[in-house]
């Protein structure tokens, strides 16, 4: 072996790179296979924040977590959760160190881009009956046009009785769809600006084109359509007002490429991070310090309501579980740390002019640590301290997991949100880390098996 130079000591004590992990050999990559198996269940099975609750406590319970019970004072090593509407959930594992100490959050949001129904949302045109939709969080209309989509959701019947409807998953079930022009017929539609491809009122789907066989009947083919869905779930029109009906891709989470090192699915953001962090939290069984896991929702919109992490959700719970060991909530966010866990956008070769590649991050890299987020000048991130950056990167370093510095694209091309700006106003020391993700809010997405896996790995070590 040719002895080193001094540029090349040099070069080698002053300069880093972040590496492939792919290119590190076969084990990660059987590894990484053999997670995410779990992980496209995971997706398949919650495509809605009520779904993907349901199935984590399932999880959870599985594992041996039990409900909270306020003013109880757990030992270490005990596993509790709680369940907030049925559209948020909270896994603790009790530390070896006191409450006061601080806890380790790791937080992610269950919620995506989607289109809902209306209020009153079924009509005829043309004898074609419809639904009217009000598309949720950040989307791209004219991706969801001719996507085939399901039906997901709750209603409450007048009686008080819930119902709860997933409608164009199985194979054998019906799809719902949006209709597109032709390109013979788009010659006007052509010249409109991309964002209005398919404009917000457009995006109505056909659900039926077969009348009510009743020659009175004024409006036959939305009666046909309203009569189907009593024959489905029993209920009527004025149900819808007492509905949360989602309309989502009915797709299934897959394996993408030759080599089947990525997958696509609806809804990776944020659920990729939700899974890991949840794998994490059953992986760890005697913390340092107590593991607080969160799934939140409507952070595609801002994180409002009682169940978004705007709200003091997570505060009232934290003020419960201190009440059991005389601990005051306010002592215990001081000495916290808390990984707001969400994606970023991998960078994209084939959209390279967006992306300020130096600070990207790229597919099979790793979890991607995001210092800060906002729009251009940073407005609205919550830019984490040096020291906080120094607590996360030392967990990931001790056990050798890979990871990678990112930025959501060049400084004025955009920017986006995420929930850490809220825990840091709560005092706890924050910062984003998540997975790396293509086409991010498309109804399909893509992400790497090997950063989905090393994401968890980062988690593991944040937890122990």
């Amino acid at each position: 072996m040719a002895k080193k130079n001094e540029g090349e000591k040099l070069s080698e004590k002053l300069l880093f790179n972040f590496p492939n992990i792919a290119k590190k050999g076969t084990k990660d990559v059987k590894e990484a296979e053999r997670f995410c198996r779990g992980y496209k269940e995971f997706l398949d099975l919650g495509k809605t924040e009520r779904e993907c609750t349901a199935h984590a406590e399932q999880i959870l319970k599985k594992a041996g977590y039990t409900e909270f019970e306020r003013g109880n004072a757990y030992a270490a090593g005990e596993r509790i959760y709680s369940v907030n509407r049925g559209k948020n959930i909270i896994a603790v594992t009790i530390g070896q160190k006191p409450l006061t100490d601080g806890v380790r959050f790791n937080i992610a949001h269950i919620d995506s881009p989607r289109l809902d129904l209306k209020p009153n949302p079924v009509y005829e045109q043309d004898e074609l009956a419809y639904f009217k939709t009000h598309y949720y969080g950040g989307i791209r209309k004219y991706q969801w046009g001719v996507t085939p989509l399901a039906m997901h959701g709750v209603v409450m019947l007048k009686n008080g009785k819930k119902v709860e409807i997933s409608l164009g998953e199985k194979d054998d079930e019906p799809k719902f769809v949006i209709s597109d022009l032709l390109p013979h017929l788009s010659a006007k539609q052509n010249e409109r600006p991309l964002r209005e491809g398919l404009k917000g009122e457009e995006l109505n789907i056909i659900i039926g084109s077969l009348p009510y066989q009743d020659e009175s009947v004024k409006e036959p083919f939305k009666l046909m359509a309203l009569k189907l869905l009593n024959d489905y779930y029993g209920i009527t029109e004025a149900d819808f007002m007492r509905a949360e009906i989602e309309m989502v891709p009915a797709v299934k989470a897959c394996d993408i490429g030759l080599d089947r090192s990525l997958i696509g699915a609806y809804g990776q953001d944020d659920r990729v991070c939700a899974y890991t962090a949840l794998m994490a939290a059953v992986d760890v069984k005697k913390p340092e310090y107590t593991t607080v896991t969160v799934f939140t929702e409507k952070e595609e919109v801002g994180s409002p309501g009682n169940t978004g992490l705007a709200s003091q959700c997570l505060e009232h719970f934290m003020e419960d579980l201190c009440e059991g060991y005389g601990a005051r909530a306010r002592d215990v966010y001081r000495n916290s740390l808390c990984l707001s866990s969400d994606v970023n956008a991998a960078y994209d070769p084939t959209f390279s002019d967006v992306f300020e590649k130096r600070n990207a991050c790229f597919l099979n890299h790793g979890p991607v640590l995001t210092k800060y987020t906002g729009a251009r000048g940073k407005n609205g991130s919550n830019d984490a301290s040096a020291e906080t950056m120094y607590r996360v990167i030392k967990c990931m370093e001790d056990e050798k997991v890979f990871w990678q510095i990112g930025e959501l694209g060049k400084v004025d091309e955009g920017g986006g949100g995420t929930i850490a700006v809220f825990m840091g106003n709560m005092n706890v020391d924050t910062v984003d880390l998540g997975v790396p993700v293509l086409a991010m809010h498309a109804p399909f997405e893509i992400t790497s098996k090997l950063d989905v896996y090393y994401t968890y790995k980062a988690f593991k070590a944040f937890y122990k």
